[in-house]
C-alpha cells in the first residue's frame, strides 16, 4: 500500500491554488493565473488534478464565471495557514456541551500534527481555557450560519426567507455585513435595499440562504463595531412589555456594574442620574433587567406596564418569604 497523502501528490502551486479558493467564495480564471504566474491552460490542468483529489471545484462560463470550492461528498484535505490553526485548536479545546468529546477527540488530532513551531503559543493557553455551559438559541442551523458568513466574508449579496417577531414570513435581500452571537442568540447585521436602512436578524429565523453571486461595496457601519450596534439596535427596538426606570447613579456607572449587560437605552439625565428604557418580548425577561437594575443598591424609580409591576410584586413577596425563613 502507497503511504503517499493527497497533499504529498499536489506540488506547491497547486498547494497555492487550494489556499486561495479556500480563501474566498468565487475567483475568476485571470485572477487565479495572475495570481499563480501561470497561463490560464496550465490553471485549468492544475483544477482537474484537485477535483482527481476528490477536491469539489466547479468552474462556470461567461462575463461571472470562475472558479470556486464546493461542498462535496467527502472531507479532502484542509489548509490552513498558522494563525488559523492555532484559532481551532483554541476553539476545540472550549467546546460547545454536548459535543465535547468530539472537539477531544478532534484537538488530539490535531495537536498531534501541528508543527513544532506552533505548539508553544497554544501549551500556556490549552490546558488553562474552559467553556462555560451555555443554553444555545433553539433551531440555529449551522448551514444558515456557515452560508451567510460566505456572503459576509465576500459581500455578496444573500436573499433568505426570514419570520419577523409578529409570525408574518417574507423573502429578504440583503447587504450582510457581520455575524454576532450574544445570549446564544446569532444575529445577522445586514443593510437592506427595500428598507434603506441598517436590519438586524435574528438567525433562527431565517430559513434558505442563498448567494446571488453578486457583489457590493461595503457600507460603513454606523457604530464602533457590530457589538455595539446590536446594541443599540436592541436599545431603539420596542417590544411587548416596556419598563422605564429613573436611576440616582450615573449612566455609565448603571452600564459598568450591573451584574449583566443591560439590554436597554441608558440615557444620563444628570452628572449622578440616568433615565433606563428596557424593553422585550419576554415579561420575565423585563422582569430580571429591571431587578438587575435595582439590585445596584441605588435609589430608583419604576414606570412600567402592569403586569411587569404585578410580577415584580409576585417576585418581592417570596424574596421576603427567603428572607424570613432561618435554618431549623
Amino acid at each position: 500500500m502507497s503511504s503517499r497523502t493527497p497533499r504529498g501528490d499536489l506540488p506547491g502551486r497547486m498547494l497555492r491554488l487550494l489556499s486561495l479558493l479556500q480563501s474566498r467564495r468565487e475567483w475568476s480564471g485571470r485572477e487565479l493565473a495572475d495570481r499563480l504566474g501561470v497561463t490560464e491552460r496550465t490553471l485549468r490542468r492544475d483544477v482537474r488534478r484537485l477535483r482527481e483529489l476528490d477536491y469539489p471545484v466547479v468552474g462556470s462560463t461567461g462575463t461571472a464565471g470562475g472558479y470556486r470550492l464546493e461542498s462535496g461528498t467527502a472531507l479532502p484535505p484542509l489548509l490552513l495557514d498558522d494563525d488559523e490553526a492555532v484559532a481551532v485548536a483554541l476553539a476545540l479545546a472550549t467546546a460547545v456541551p454536548g459535543i465535547e468529546e468530539r472537539c477531544a477527540q478532534a484537538l488530539a488530532k490535531l495537536t498531534r500534527i501541528l508543527p513544532a513551531r506552533l505548539r508553544p503559543q497554544l501549551a500556556p493557553t490549552a490546558d488553562t481555557v474552559a467553556a462555560v455551559p451555555h443554553r444555545f438559541g433553539a433551531g440555529t442551523d449551522p448551514d444558515v450560519l456557515a452560508t451567510l458568513a460566505a456572503c459576509c466574508r465576500d459581500a455578496e449579496l444573500v436573499t433568505f426567507a426570514y419570520r419577523g417577531r409578529s409570525g408574518s414570513a417574507g423573502l429578504r435581500r440583503v447587504e450582510p455585513h457581520h455575524l454576532v452571537t450574544l445570549r446564544g442568540n446569532w444575529y445577522l447585521i445586514a443593510w437592506e435595499d427595500a428598507r434603506a436602512d441598517w436590519r438586524t436578524f435574528r438567525l433562527d429565523r431565517v430559513s434558505d440562504p442563498r448567494g446571488t453571486r453578486h457583489r457590493f461595496a461595503r457600507r460603513p457601519l454606523p457604530a464602533p463595531d457590530p457589538a455595539t450596534f446590536l446594541d443599540r439596535s436592541f436599545a431603539r427596538a420596542r417590544y411587548r412589555y416596556t419598563a422605564r426606570m429613573r436611576v440616582a447613579a450615573p449612566a455609565d456607572a448603571v452600564r459598568t456594574r450591573a451584574y449583566t449587560p443591560v439590554l436597554g437605552h441608558v440615557v444620563a439625565t444628570g452628572p449622578d442620574r440616568c433615565e433606563v428604557t428596557l424593553s422585550a418580548d419576554s415579561l420575565e425577561l423585563v422582569v430580571q433587567y429591571v431587578v438587575g437594575v435595582a439590585a445596584l443598591g441605588v435609589d430608583c424609580d419604576l414606570d412600567a406596564e402592569p403586569e411587569v409591576r404585578d410580577r415584580l410584586r409576585t417576585l418581592a413577596g417570596r424574596l421576603t418569604a427567603l428572607g424570613r425563613n432561618r435554618p431549623d
